[in-house]
């Protein structure tokens, strides 16, 4: 029989979260079943609840940064057992048979992958919900492990903006003295900063205001530059091998793509609700520069993120909150007021 679960959810667009009951699958044979005990806040949390991006399927209980402990699984589950460390990020199925799934990049699933929340099953029909919950159950193939090193609470961001951060720093290559531009310091930003440091590249933070290049500094930056400055903008001109873009909202990309070098790229993984301004092709074709971009990571790129935090003691920099404050939370993230993530102990449900 499914089990009832605790969960926060929008029961329409627009509509503050509030309590809410879902029914959870019984866990199947290649199942885990886990024990929230922390849940990190997107900033895509507040896009979906919000039916930015179209397609919202109500009720819709958020959360894509899960970690907790195992309370059960399956006969065949091999990788896991009770009391073990776990998160779950962005997805939670995939056809797991395509030619993406069995590359290891389950999130190109060629039929579509089963996302964590706002989503459906691989039935294409039953509705996923999130980690604002108190306990899930997940295939085993989606579950990670936690390093045992790193604090609950301040890990749970890893699962969705370290993936999405760590993804393009590995596909392009990233190593000692690679000079990485980042645009942006959020959620995403601020651990793009850390894992390119974690790296020992040379890290570039690019900021509208001149109040964050302390905070930039302190998270390993290298150098820090004002975008709104035409001047120090002019001084960066040429300087970078690679962008990690993490802005999601429309913006020129023009005056970045002038800071990359001959073979330069510039990767967006912020999802921005309208078209970023066109940008001018005589520029990338003369410098043999690259504009492209990457959606999260595969469960392999996952877990090898978390073993590389692991062993070079990097997490998120957080603000735990309890979830009867999430609408406010919302509210802050959207002026960013939260330094860096916001970090829901789910403990906090059964108060």
């Amino acid at each position: 029989m499914p089990t009832e679960c605790k969960t926060y959810a929008a029961p329409a667009c627009q509509v503050p979260l509030a309590p809410h009951t879902i029914q959870r699958r019984d866990v199947g044979e290649d199942d885990v079943a886990i024990k929230v005990a922390f849940c990190g806040v997107c900033h895509s949390d507040l896009h979906q609840v919000r039916d930015e991006w179209g397609k919202g399927i109500f009720p819709m209980v958020p959360g894509h940064e899960i970690v907790g402990h195992v309370t059960q699984v399956g006969p065949k589950v091999t990788k896991y057992k009770v009391g073990d460390a776990v998160g779950v990020g962005c997805m939670v199925d995939s056809c797991r048979e395509c030619k993406q799934c069995k590359r290891d990049v389950e999130q190109y699933c060629v039929k579509g992958a089963s996302f964590t929340y706002n989503s459906t099953e691989q039935d294409k029909t039953t509705p996923t919900y999130g980690g604002y919950s108190d306990h899930v159950v997940v295939r085993e193939r989606f579950v990670c492990r936690i390093p045992d090193n790193l604090d609950l609470c301040a890990a749970a961001p890893l699962l969705c903006a370290g993936a999405t951060t760590f993804s393009p720093l590995r596909y392009w290559g990233v190593k000692k003295g690679t000079r990485v531009g980042v645009v942006g310091l959020g959620g995403l930003g601020h651990m793009a900063v850390k894992l390119a440091h974690a790296m020992e590249a040379e890290v570039t933070v690019f900021t509208t205001s001149a109040k964050k290049f302390g905070a930039a500094k302190e998270l390993g930056a290298d150098r820090v530059v004002q975008s709104t400055d035409p001047e120090q903008m002019k001084a960066a001109a040429g300087s970078l091998d690679l962008i990690i873009d993490t802005v999601g909202m429309s913006h020129d990309l023009q005056p970045y793509i002038n800071t990359l070098d001959i073979d330069g790229k510039i990767n967006l993984v912020g999802m921005p609700e309208n078209p970023h301004p066109p940008f001018e092709p005589k520029h990338v074709i003369a410098c043999r520069n690259f504009v492209g971009g990457s959606n999260i990571a595969g469960l392999a790129e996952t877990q090898e993120m978390l073993d590389f935090c692991g062993k070079h003691n990097v997490v998120a920099e957080v603000e735990k909150i309890d979830i009867q404050y999430i609408n406010e939370a919302y509210e802050r993230m959207l002026k960013s007021d939260v330094k860096y993530r916001f970090v829901i102990d789910i403990a906090s449900l059964h108060k």
